[in-house]
């Protein structure tokens, strides 16, 4: 059973204490480097080397995650899907987390990692992917909920160089 509202920190407290490598991109990554947006989920790209592999797999045992839209069954990610560069969108008990194998037009946690930056997110560090490269994701995914983004996340980059 997952919480009303996301409780974002906690699943990433999770994450860390598994010590999972991992990328914060999407919604939450614009948040937390100041741009207006809602968001209702937690996307993160992972590293899908093995032994990454088991620590997240750990990690989400113990978030209680499981697939979401499978309607009465409630099935439980394996070593096997996280290990593919689909997409794994899955809900826990403190809110909705979005595995991505890649963003954009293909890139990896490995591709991402030179645009990522290091912030504070409560007592916790967590690699963030950068505005630039987060913007640039977007436009390559072309979605219309990205496109929508797009004015806002060019904003608050330009609001960030003017600092």
């Amino acid at each position: 059973m997952t919480k009303a509202k996301p409780d974002f920190l906690g699943i990433l407290s999770v994450l860390a204490a598994h010590e999972v490598d991992f990328i914060v991109v999407g919604g939450v990554s614009a948040v937390l480097q100041g741009a207006p947006i809602a968001t209702f989920d937690l996307d993160i790209v992972h590293s899908r080397g093995p032994a990454n592999i088991e620590r997240l797999v750990s990690a989400l045992h113990e978030l209680g995650a499981y697939y979401r839209g499978q309607g009465e069954r409630r099935i439980e990610p394996t070593l096997s899907h996280l290990a593919s560069p689909g997409h794994q969108l899955l809900l826990t008990r403190l809110g909705p987390l979005d595995l991505l194998g890649t963003i954009g037009k293909g890139r990896s946690y490995e591709r991402l990692i030179q645009a990522a930056e290091i912030m504070a997110v409560g007592s916790l560090r967590v690699q963030v992917l950068g505005l630039s490269a987060l913007i640039e994701s977007k436009e390559e995914a072309g979605r219309d909920k990205d496109k929508a983004m797009l004015s806002i996340l060019r904003r608050t980059l330009e609001e960030r160089q003017k600092k």
